[in-house]
């Protein structure tokens, strides 16, 4: 009996054994989708179901309330052309306005471009005057209104009855803010991403004053400011030596990244950064803004981040995990997300 016993168990192993080869086999056969195709599929499905769930590194807050993200299983919505169509007419607004920060230029965005015009979205990537490319000497920019006329130029020539939505990063929010308090009819919604979204009255600079001091003492002692029309005159602006960007900026970022913006970066016109923001109520006041937190910042501590908030109350908050200064570097499908459903809030 003990012997058929075992003969049995030897025999139905092998058939078992033989059954998960065999689908083992066909399973190494099927053809996985690449991982830009999973981003895809993944980023199109939350947006049309306007999905409140999001990759455990980010968490969200609107109104007062937290809301921590969950990931799930995603289906496919879009396996033809149409559902697609159908999406993207859910939309009101399409355009997105990508403004950079200090430094920087429109190439910082090259990821969150390629990522939202995947999605079928329609990003635009600017440089502000004496950025990236712009042939505008960085020490002639000496106003607020100077440093952002690339941005309001696009506004003022857009169609009547069109709008955008803004996204400011840094000290890109400032020039954000001014748009907002000039063209508000222009403008559907405002993403501050780890950005100084300013009160009314105060400075670009002043929101990095727990990292950079007083901008009193910044003007006496510091040694990045750039002297453009010589020694003897006032300062025109700033830059950090490479190993404080580093350590300011990237300390997340890919190596490939930070090579790119060591070569690519520009003095800071200092102008801009010290003048006051003069915003009222019923311009400023009438956009709607979202705020992006970066919660392993350098350069704008998360404390600071939550300061800003605090004083200025957007009307959504997000937060992504493990990222630096930078998140169109270090996490750009975090922070593209955030953007696509930021996009479809109606």
């Amino acid at each position: 009996m003990g012997n058929r016993f075992i003969c049995m168990t030897k025999k139905d192993a092998k058939e078992i054994a033989g059954t998960r080869s065999k689908r083992l086999g066909n399973r190494s056969q099927r053809k996985l989708p690449s991982e830009e195709e999973l981003l895809h599929r993944q980023v199109l499905s939350l947006a049309l179901h306007q999905s409140q769930r999001f990759e455990g590194s980010m968490s969200r807050r609107f109104n007062g309330g937290n809301t921590s993200s969950r990931r799930r299983p995603l289906s496919d919505p879009f396996s033809n052309g149409k559902q697609l169509s159908e999406f993207l007419e859910t939309l009101k607004c399409k355009k997105i306005v990508l403004i950079h920060g200090e430094g920087f230029g429109a190439w910082c965005w090259y990821k969150t471009i390629a990522l939202l015009e995947e999605a079928g979205l329609l990003p635009t990537a600017l440089d502000l005057a004496g950025s990236g490319i712009d042939i505008t000497d960085t020490n002639h920019v000496t106003k607020l209104s100077e440093y952002s006329k690339p941005l309001i130029d696009h506004l003022q020539n857009l169609p009547e009855d069109e709008k955008v939505i803004l996204v400011g990063h840094s000290i890109g929010g400032a020039c954000v803010s001014y748009a907002m308090e000039q063209y508000p009819e222009k403008i559907a919604k405002v993403i501050f991403v780890c950005a100084t979204m300013v009160s009314n009255g105060q400075r670009p600079f002043d929101v990095f004053a727990d990292e950079l001091g007083s901008a009193e003492n910044f003007m006496q002692q510091s040694k990045f400011l750039v002297h453009g029309n010589g020694k003897e005159k006032a300062p025109t602006g700033f830059m950090f030596e490479k190993q404080q960007m580093k350590g300011l900026y990237f300390h997340q970022s890919p190596a490939k990244d930070v090579a790119l913006a060591m070569v690519s970066m520009r003095p800071i016109p200092l102008g801009p950064v010290m003048e006051e923001l003069w915003l009222s109520p019923e311009k400023y006041g009438s956009c709607r803004r979202f705020y992006v937190q970066t919660l392993d910042d350098h350069a704008l501590s998360p404390d600071v981040q939550e300061k800003l908030v605090r004083e200025n109350p957007p009307e959504g908050v997000f937060k992504i995990k493990g990222s630096d200064h930078c998140p169109f570097f270090s996490k750009p499908q975090s922070l593209h997300k955030i953007l696509v459903e930021i996009a479809q809030i109606s």
